[in-house]
């Protein structure tokens, strides 16, 4: 290698997931849900994600979502530019905005362990609402399917290829959020 100039890049730890271990400020919360996905309560189980969402030439926005299990209504979204820890707060904060939920004692709020959901101030808001978290195993998508499977069917429904901005993307989002919960059958 020495003779002919190659050299290998030896990839290097991510400096801050490494202060992440060590600070323990991300913390990873225990499968409460454990897959009990209809539990016939409505508020009782509740399924969160973000999911990325390509548009125009080359744009990008992100769509995180908060789902009841045992109804499938989406109780709340929120849509951005920035994958940011505001998305997901932002959307608990619309969650505790919305009249029509009703929490029930025991409620659960699952999502996977990515980095909104193990950050500081999303489980000081959680705790604040009064819900119980609880996280997917690790690189386990079947542990949040419902929530999934949503993302499926919305990306096969909605065409967002042709959309120029982030408002057309945001309108046609709220179109079908009242579409799903309202008209749409289950």
């Amino acid at each position: 290698m020495k003779k002919y100039g190659i050299v290998c890049p030896i990839r290097k730890a991510n400096p801050y997931r490494r202060m992440m271990k060590a600070t323990k400020e991300h913390r990873v919360v225990p499968n409460r849900l454990n897959r009990l996905f209809k539990q016939g309560v409505p508020g009782k189980v509740l399924l969160t994600d973000i999911t990325y969402l390509h548009y125009g030439k080359g744009k990008k926005a992100y769509l995180s979502t908060i789902l009841d299990s045992s109804t499938n209504e989406i109780l709340a979204y929120n849509v951005s530019d920035r994958m940011a820890i505001e998305l997901a707060t932002d959307t608990l904060r619309k969650l505790n905005k919305n009249r029509n939920f009703r929490k029930v004692k025991g409620t659960l709020i699952h999502s996977d362990q990515g980095t909104h959901y193990t950050h500081p101030d999303f489980q000081k808001q959680v705790k604040k609402l009064g819900l119980i978290q609880s996280m997917s195993r690790r690189g386990n998508c079947w542990d949040n399917a419902p929530q999934q499977s949503f993302f499926g069917h919305f990306k096969d429904e909605v065409s967002i290829k042709s959309f120029q901005s982030l408002e057309e993307l945001i309108k046609e989002i709220n179109y079908y959020m009242k579409y799903y919960n309202h008209y749409r059958c289950q």
